[in-house]
């Protein structure tokens, strides 16, 4: 167990966290000692087909942990390896979904595992330049990948003719300025290219035109992370790590009311119920309510469904919302959420681009709405409206920061319609019985 200097728990995992029982799991030596870049050392030495390690990573069954859940392999297969053009790799380590806080504890605590990674991925589709782009915030971590890229370059893993062979792959790491939307990967794409990070339309498509013109894949931290481990051990190995076909591990951030908010790495497929147990409950001995299962985007889920389901990617989608980034926020039975989607609103209006006018226009008239309920100025009118706003943004934005908007708010009333009737009528919070705008 590593604790942040705030008390919060990172707990080491069997794939993107299995450095941290090691003293400076930064280091170079630390991940050599683990066994660190033998993979990558065999798939140079070995001239290791490049479509063999894209088979053995679309066997592994991985799919994107940043969000999308897209599957690596085939990600991956996209790229033209006819095309004479420079190909690139891009790593989103631009971690701004509220409620996530993963991949920082990669950069910060096992920078080599991700540099393996992605050098195996640049080889796998041809690459031979890759930028790592972090959030803007994260300066220790961007501090740590840029010593743990000065040690790789040094042992001739990183740069010109890698361990003597003819394979040049050129790393850099790129800090961002701060911005939500520039997770939305072709955003990313365009903040590299100097350019305000505006969302491009799709088609074409990043593996045929992406940065600079050239064909690119962009993958997430955890999911580049994971393939060092997946290439030494097999990808059936990691395919039924938990079980038949469970999808390997997730690295989960569990916060909110809970009496141990934590981020540690688990089988996929495990029971909710399981995860609430090693955050150590809800705190305070209170009943459940609600929970966000990946990030402040998904869609909110009530304890009656939460509780019978699965933590894995098909069994959240069947049950009304999706595992996301793996960011499970935990709310009581005293949480009010007309005040809770009042907060997420005001992160949705201050960080949308403005580029698409359903997102630039409807995304502060939710929030206005929900300012209103909480000043006693709406009527059950604008109670209704909020839904009929939300799906006039979802689905017809440029980008998924569309849907980031409508399905908290569309879940939220969905499941819980009766708090947001209840303040308009009676001018305050059915929950707590207070006047939250003036608290």
């Amino acid at each position: 167990i590593y604790k942040t200097k705030r008390g919060l728990m990172i707990k080491a995992g069997p794939v993107c966290y299995r450095t941290l029982s090691e003293d400076k799991s930064y280091t170079l030596d630390a991940y050599l000692k683990i066994g660190g870049y033998q993979a990558f050392k065999k798939i140079i030495r070995e001239k290791i087909p490049r479509s063999d390690v894209i088979e053995e990573i679309k066997t592994s069954g991985i799919v994107g942990r940043g969000g999308a859940g897209f599957p690596t392999g085939l990600k991956m297969s996209f790229m033209s390896q006819d095309s004479k053009q420079t190909k690139y790799l891009v790593c989103n380590s631009d971690e701004g979904e509220p409620g996530t806080s993963k991949d920082r504890f990669i950069l910060a605590q096992n920078p080599h595992q991700l540099i393996e990674g992605m050098l195996i991925a640049a080889y796998a589709i041809g690459a031979s330049v890759i930028y790592n782009y972090l959030r803007g915030e994260f300066i220790i971590p961007f501090e740590r990948m840029e010593s743990a890229l000065k040690e790789s370059t040094k042992a001739g893993l990183v740069g010109d003719r890698i361990l003597g062979s003819d394979q040049s792959i050129q790393l850099h790491n790129v800090l961002g300025a701060g911005s939500y939307i520039v997770g939305e990967e072709t955003a990313m794409l365009e903040s590299l290219e100097g350019k305000r990070a505006y969302p491009r339309a799709k088609p074409p498509f990043p593996a045929n035109e992406g940065l600079y013109g050239c064909p690119t894949t962009i993958n997430n931290t955890e999911t580049l992370a994971s393939i060092p481990v997946i290439m030494e051990k097999g990808g059936d190995w990691y395919r039924n790590y938990h079980s038949k076909d469970s999808g390997g591990t997730k690295i989960f951030c569990i916060s909110g009311h809970v009496n141990k908010p934590c981020v540690v790495e688990l089988p996929l497929g495990l029971p909710f119920t399981e995860i609430l147990d090693i955050a150590g409950g809800v705190h305070h001995g209170r009943q459940l309510k609600a929970v966000i299962p990946g990030g402040s985007s998904m869609k909110v889920l009530p304890a009656d469904i939460i509780l019978k389901t699965n933590m894995n990617y098909k069994d959240l989608q069947e049950a009304g919302s999706s595992l996301g980034t793996g960011a499970v926020i935990v709310m009581d039975d005293q949480t009010c959420m007309v005040d809770t989607l009042h907060c997420l609103m005001n992160f949705y209006k201050h960080e949308s681009c403005g580029q698409c006018t359903p997102c630039r226009e409807g995304t502060p008239w939710i929030y206005r709405i929900l300012c209103d309920i909480m000043a006693k100025k709406a009527r059950l009118d604008d109670v209704y409206a909020l839904t009929r706003i939300a799906k006039n943004i979802e689905g017809k934005t440029i980008c998924a920061f569309g849907e980031a908007v409508a399905w908290p708010v569309t879940s939220f009333l969905k499941h819980f319609s009766e708090e947001f009737i209840y303040f308009v009528n009676h001018g305050r919070s059915m929950v707590t019985g207070r006047d939250l705008e003036h608290d």
